[in-house]
């Protein structure tokens, strides 16, 4: 199989070689049509039928899916396709004959844009790397993902969340925030309930600026907002995908997720929330490793936290959960990004997820293979007879 490494290349404790697994994505390499999808811009022609809104700021993530195309291409696959997620996706897909997609994209444009491709996939009939539509959704909606994380036990952020269509927010006359904010006055964070790179986040200093904050943010989304309280403690990162791993090339199957890149990022003087990587790429500068001794409690917490969202969400590939400490230095969960940063490390620039690799002794190319290989054994190993035109690949 080429790209992938002899077994004795690698020792993961914990977890088992997955020989069959290999042999079926080693008979993939030839074969398979992977067509890896970025988000399409509603600016060209032929793109959209109508141009709208966007509530989720947008970004086309091409560069990053060029780099995964360019990881798979390395790992062996000879058919991968790049394209853009729009109207002619479907026209597109099927002139390739793609046979699996890869979702590096959150849509195009109007509400809940990041499930509009997986939903496509799905009508289409394509398996695809990336979360299921409502899966993505939930991940996406901050306030659907704190509510379902309350129901799950798991610790977040007091919130609240309002829409300009009901009139002016007064936190003074609102039921709901007086309940979950009782006896306190702030500080807050207002911010979209659908949103990215920390874009249109404003911190608060007191309820009596809530109204004007929470204008602008609407003003510059149309999207729902959350205003949650501020947490002033530590603030780390964290991230989690399946059971199937891949180091030095060969494929694993551990006992439980994969937890790995648990870092906490490096506010600057002054700096109440982390800045957007829009505006300050992610260097190494900006982040280190929870591994010193002295946080060994904090670095089991993220583990059994991203764990238990891994299993409580049933998720089916990587997330990377932001979280942050209150005044007590009680761990909270911000978010779950459901389409992560993949871009593949550079001297200058890094992500959150694959700085962390480095621990592990995994390569980029090996978190690729790890995510791919995931969806296949999937497909091939739990999923029998929903995909015969993939399952045909290995007759």
């Amino acid at each position: 199989m080429a790209g992938v490494a002899s077994f004795e290349a690698a020792d993961i404790p914990g977890a088992k070689h997955a020989p069959a697994l290999e042999a079926l994505v080693g008979r993939l390499l030839s074969r398979l049509k992977i067509a890896v999808i970025f988000g399409g811009d509603k600016s060209l022609d032929g793109s959209v039928l109508y141009r709208t809104f966007n509530t989720r700021s947008w970004k086309s993530y091409e560069a990053v899916a060029g780099d995964i195309a360019r990881s798979l291409r390395r790992i062996g696959f000879r058919h991968v396709e790049l394209m853009a997620d729009d109207m002619s996706l479907g026209e597109r897909l099927r002139r390739s004959g793609a046979q699996l997609a890869w979702l590096n994209t959150a849509g195009v444009q109007g509400h809940n844009s990041i499930c509009h491709a997986p939903a496509m996939l799905e009508m289409f009939g394509v398996p695809y790397v990336g979360h299921d539509p409502l899966t993505a959704t939930l991940l996406d909606n901050k306030q659907w993902f704190k509510r379902e994380l309350i129901g799950a036990g798991l610790p977040t952020a007091a919130f609240v969340t309002w829409h300009l269509s009901r009139g002016p927010f007064r936190p003074e006359r609102n039921s709901r925030f007086q309940r979950n904010f009782a006896g306190y006055g702030g500080p807050f964070v207002v911010k979209p309930a659908v949103g990215r790179a920390s874009l249109h986040v404003e911190f608060v200093q007191d309820a009596a600026d809530l109204p004007a904050a929470v204008a602008r943010v609407h003003a510059a989304t149309q999207c729902e907002v959350l205003v949650e309280a501020y947490l002033p403690g530590r603030e780390f990162v964290v991230a989690v995908c399946s059971a199937v791993t891949a180091k030095d090339g060969s494929l694993y199957r551990r006992e439980g997720p994969f937890v790995f890149g648990a870092q906490e990022r490096a506010l600057g003087p002054g700096e109440k929330i982390f800045t957007s990587m829009d505006f300050r790429p992610i260097t190494p500068e900006r982040l280190k490793q929870v591994d010193a001794p002295a946080d060994a409690a904090i670095r089991t917490q993220l583990h059994d936290l991203a764990r238990n969202i891994y299993l409580e969400f049933n998720l089916g590939t990587i997330v990377r959960l932001d979280v942050r400490a209150d005044a007590e230095g009680r761990i909270n969960v911000l978010e779950a990004n459901p389409k992560p940063d993949l871009k593949q490390p550079t001297a200058e620039v890094t992500s959150l997820i694959c700085e962390g690799l480095g621990e592990h002794g995994m390569s980029y190319d090996d978190l690729i293979l790890s995510l791919l290989a995931d969806r296949i054994d999937v497909m091939l190993m739990r999923q029998r007879g929903m995909y015969p035109h993939v399952e045909e690949l290995l007759r």
